[in-house]
């Protein structure tokens, strides 16, 4: 439950500036929150997508279900956007712009 509160905090934190901003409380180095993630969580990158020219969005996942989602700037700094239990992995497949 703290990790599903602090997620929602961050996400909120993240929604106010618009874009990833690097906030001590909220966000931190990208490798430094892979590494925890990894680390505590056992998550690894599921995928990913653009949010704009300059923020990626990353899922993060773990065998034991729990997910993590983040987004990333060119910059190097990652916010948790969301992050919870249950996750399935259905195959899906993206479309390619103009595929």
């Amino acid at each position: 439950m703290t990790r599903l509160v602090m997620a929602t905090m961050l996400a909120a934190a993240a929604a106010i500036g618009g874009t990833v901003q690097a906030n001590a409380a909220q966000c931190a180095a990208r490798a430094d929150i892979i590494k925890a993630l990894g680390d505590k969580y056992h998550e690894s990158e599921a995928g990913r997508g653009l949010i704009n020219p300059n923020v990626v969005l990353e899922i993060f996942v773990s065998d034991q279900g729990s997910w993590t989602v983040l987004a990333s700037d060119t910059k190097g700094q990652s916010c948790v956007l969301s992050a919870g239990e249950g996750w399935d992995s259905p195959t899906i497949r993206a479309a390619m712009p103009g595929a």
